[in-house]
């Protein structure tokens, strides 16, 4: 991936930087794919002008919960289509999720998938490895050797570490190592088969539920376990009310936690799942009206740290089944912003400053990136958008390999216009550059 040559000036757009407290119509000049400066009126000539007027220019996002697929399930998604839906969605840095086939829990995995980011990628993507060996939760990963191998965090996604010595024997390697534990929560054996959430809807539908609880019991095990080792948890995809207060709780006791949430549990309940339709089936599942006003109003107060895609591609046969047999997940970097927009912006009354730190500086943060922000000397990874841009949402035109939204037939608010890594159009006028 190599960096934009000579100067650009991105003109009059509204250039937002929540880590420098920046908000306001400025002009972003870039050199060799490098920020040179930012502030109005820049008078310093250069070879490229873009007038961006009206339009929010953001550092890129950082998406850190995505999952590639590659390699092994290719069919679904792969390093090139998935990268190319990032940079559609304005994401320009990612973190890919281990649970691949063969799982990212050997060094050899992670150089192999760096090599295969190195040919296709078209934004930054950082591995995240596993906790265990072969994501069984039995024994622990070389965490030492994946993170000098290239791992920026670490997680058994798509399962609980459900063994609690071996988890903590990870969190106080990680907390030596300073990467962040990444968890998904949800005690397996409290699932019960359950394929969605245990309310009303799952009633009227006879299908078996998941109840909140299951997310409450290991939120509290890794709580009481960071507190204890020190260690930096990180927990994925929240929905539950009540970990949303544990979560509150250790923070003000000093433990070292940052939680994500997903747009589509922001913006959906269980009653989408209608008539059994497959789309809505995601892990952890949608719950009901009172858990997703809890998440926005935690997302408002600032107990959830980021937005994240959790970007689950899955083929029409994965889904094209019966719901309990069905595949969970949903494709979500192309509408991740749009949705915040919706959901938290334009209903909720979060600014948009608040919205950029959630999709972009926070992340960037926790993973300790080079990347959300437009502050001269940094990398000139951008996400420039029209906040008022109306459009459709057809899940056919998706870039993704995969199609499975349950967003298909949306009205949209809010779409990129271009992204740029290191200075270059990836996407330029909504469209994808070619080559």
């Amino acid at each position: 991936m190599m960096a934009g040559n000579g100067a650009m000036l991105i003109k009059d757009g509204r250039v937002i930087d929540p880590g420098r407290n920046i908000d306001g119509v400025m002009d972003v000049l870039v050199k060799d794919g490098v920020i040179s400066a930012v502030g109005p009126g820049i008078k310093e000539k250069a070879e490229k002008i873009v007038n961006v007027r009206g339009l929010v220019v953001a550092p890129g996002f950082v998406d850190m919960h995505v999952h590639l697929r590659e390699p092994g399930q290719e069919g679904k998604e792969t390093i090139a289509t998935g990268t190319r839906a990032a940079a559609m969605g304005g994401v320009t840095s990612l973190a890919c999720m281990p649970n691949t086939v063969p799982p990212l829990d050997t060094v050899a995995m992670i150089v192999y998938l760096l090599s295969r980011v190195a040919a296709d990628a078209v934004v930054r993507v950082y591995p995240i490895g596993c906790l265990s060996q072969e994501r069984k939760g039995e024994q622990m990963a070389d965490l030492a050797g994946l993170l000098e191998a290239g791992a920026v965090a670490f997680s058994d996604d798509g399962d609980t570490l459900m063994n609690s010595l071996v988890a903590k024997r990870a969190m106080m390697n990680l907390a030596e190592l300073g990467a962040p534990y990444i968890e998904h929560a949800e005690d397996a054996h409290l699932l019960d088969g359950g394929a969605m959430h245990d309310g009303l809807v799952s009633l009227r539908l006879g299908l078996p539920g998941r109840s909140t609880l299951a997310e409450d019991v290991i939120v509290s095990r890794d709580l009481l376990l960071a507190g204890a080792t020190g260690a930096r948890l990180h927990i994925a995809h929240l929905t539950a009310p009540a970990s949303i207060d544990m979560i509150r709780q250790s923070r003000a006791r000093g433990v070292k936690v940052t939680c994500e949430a997903t747009p589509h549990h922001l913006a959906l309940t269980d009653a989408a799942v209608g008539e059994y339709d497959t789309m809505a089936k995601v892990n952890p599942p949608l719950r009901d009206e009172a858990c997703r006003r809890a998440l926005v109003a935690a997302v408002k107060e600032g107990v959830v740290d980021v937005i994240a895609s959790d970007h689950a591609p899955h083929g029409e046969l994965d889904k094209d089944v019966e719901f309990v047999q069905a595949a969970s997940g949903v494709v979500g970097l192309e509408t991740m912003l749009p949705i915040c927009l919706d959901v938290l912006v334009a209903q909720g009354g979060l600014s948009l400053a608040a919205l950029v730190r959630l999709l972009s500086t926070a992340p960037a943060g926790i993973l300790g990136l080079n990347a959300g922000t437009i502050a001269p000397g940094s990398q000139a990874d951008l996400a420039v958008f029209d906040p008022k841009a109306e459009w459709t949402l057809d899940a056919r035109k998706l870039t993704s390999k995969s199609k499975n939204t349950p967003f298909n037939g949306r009205r949209m608010t809010g779409k990129v216009v271009h992204t740029l890594v290191g200075g270059r159009f990836v996407v330029r006028d909504g469209a994808l550059e070619q080559g």
